[in-house]
């Protein structure tokens, strides 16, 4: 690739992360609940209260100013996503964010090898769409693709029952995981993801999907499913960044973000089990 080539491609990545920087961090500007100041509470007793009662709204537990609970905690990040939305007239995404968490109620994560906490399931797909967007996504139909992307498969209801536009639809369905009679699970493996090199959207939210699982398998999967998990990534999922990169420009520096991110993430953990 040319120098002048990669230079375009990474100076607009720099400057959108330095520039979320701050955002991010800055848990005062709205992407967590917020509530008025309370009589006699001085505006730093506000702050604190205001993070310990968000630390962990599902079980009433106040666990401290952890990183977790001021950025990744569910209902900070629903919050988060949902001014978004109605700051930038995301309209599918707004109602995508309604949806998921009706239909993912009461559905937990995989419980950790290490830790009892309980984290809620809208967690994953409101951290896909927090990391979507500050990736710099502003597609609404993809935004609430992101949201939406579990919920045929894990909660019941059918792709043609789903409320929201045919794109959106289309995307979903492709991100449903689903084996024909008589066809062995490599098999349908082989043509799921086939199936979803054939649109660049559902490319980008597998990536994003994987993304956030690998940055959690350590907790909760053995050693043998993380392998299995490694080898699965490597031969499906990473090729989608070239698929993009081809087929899909428009969503090329998502791939090389995506990409950094994933790898980096093996690599770890490969040379971890394998002491």
């Amino acid at each position: 690739m040319a120098a002048g080539m990669v230079q375009r491609m990474v100076v607009p990545i720099r400057k959108r992360m330095i520039s979320s920087v701050p955002v991010a961090l800055n848990y005062k500007t709205g992407f967590v609940c917020k509530r008025g100041r309370q009589e006699g509470e001085t505006g730093m007793d506000r702050e604190t209260n205001l993070f310990l009662s968000n630390s962990d709204m599902t079980t009433g537990r106040a666990e401290g100013l952890s990183i977790r609970s001021r950025l990744f905690h569910e209902e900070n990040m629903y919050c988060r996503m949902k001014q978004t939305a109605l700051a930038e007239g995301l309209n599918a995404t707004g109602r995508a964010l309604r949806y998921m968490r009706e239909r993912h109620a009461g559905q937990l994560r995989k419980q950790g090898r290490y830790t009892t906490d309980q984290v809620a399931y809208i967690n994953h797909p409101l951290m896909m769409a927090c990391q979507a967007h500050a990736f710099g996504i502003r597609d609404d139909y993809l935004l609430a693709a992101i949201l939406l992307h579990d919920v045929v498969e894990d909660t019941g209801v059918s792709l043609e029952e789903l409320p929201f536009e045919k794109e959106i639809c289309t995307v979903v369905g492709l991100l449903t995981f689903k084996a024909a009679d008589g066809m062995t699970k490599e098999e349908a493996k082989a043509n799921y993801y086939e199936a979803i090199r054939s649109n660049g959207k559902a490319c980008v939210v597998k990536l994003i999907d994987r993304c956030n699982n690998v940055s959690t398998m350590a907790a909760s999967f053995s050693r043998k499913r993380m392998s299995e998990y490694i080898s699965e990534t490597e031969q499906y999922v990473l090729p989608l960044t070239d698929v993009i990169e081809t087929k899909y420009p428009q969503y090329e520096d998502i791939a090389f973000l995506t990409k950094y991110h994933i790898v980096s993430v093996l690599e770890t953990i490969k040379n971890l089990i394998a002491d």
